[in-house]
């Protein structure tokens, strides 16, 4: 009878490491997929990661709604895909700001939005972000890249000379800016 309960043990033993080595495993081969990336990408996935968690936690305690859960988690998501999809094409560690809306939160990057159906993959809106393209998520979510300063700048300078360059559209000349935006050095 001890003989019998020593092989169960044992057996038992060996499935939970079994289980455990498995469970490492399946770990370790998402952290390799994010070894091919620099840095900087892999920080922000490690953002997205967190933010995932954070939405997680908020409904289970019930502190947000089930829609509101559904459209952020698809909303990291749909950035996740984005920022993946950006370091293998560029193979560069830098990604831009990105915000990731469906149509309608549109208002929330512009003031008077493009319409949905007018908007090209990237052209340059208000001066400020360049439409990057849209990911399905459940919902359709529309991705832009918000311009830095400098690209801002070079881009009203464009549209002034009468060039379209990034194809800047919706920009009202209320909106140039005063002064040229300085370049910070280190000393």
């Amino acid at each position: 009878m001890k003989l019998k309960w020593s092989r169960l043990v044992t057996l038992a033993l060996v499935l939970c490491s079994a289980a455990v080595t498995a469970s490492s495993t399946l770990g370790q081969s998402t952290d390799v997929d994010e070894q091919q990336f620099g840095p900087v990408v892999r920080a922000y996935l490690g953002y997205l990661r967190n933010e995932q968690e954070v939405v997680d936690d908020r409904v289970s305690r019930r502190e947000i709604s089930r829609a509101y859960y559904k459209r952020n988690s698809n909303r990291i998501r749909a950035l996740r895909e984005i920022a993946i999809r950006i370091a293998r094409e560029t193979h560069n560690d830098y990604l831009p700001e990105l915000e990731a809306v469906v149509a309608d939160e549109m208002g929330t990057l512009f003031e008077r939005p493009p319409a949905i159906s007018a908007l090209v993959v990237g052209k340059t809106y208000n001066s400020t972000f360049r439409y990057l393209g849209s990911v399905r998520s459940v919902e359709l979510f529309h991705v832009f890249a918000r311009l830095d300063p400098y690209e801002q700048a070079e881009d009203r300078k464009k549209s002034a000379a009468g060039g379209d360059g990034g194809g800047s559209v919706l920009a009202s000349p209320a909106s140039e800016p005063k002064t040229r935006p300085r370049r910070v050095r280190n000393p």
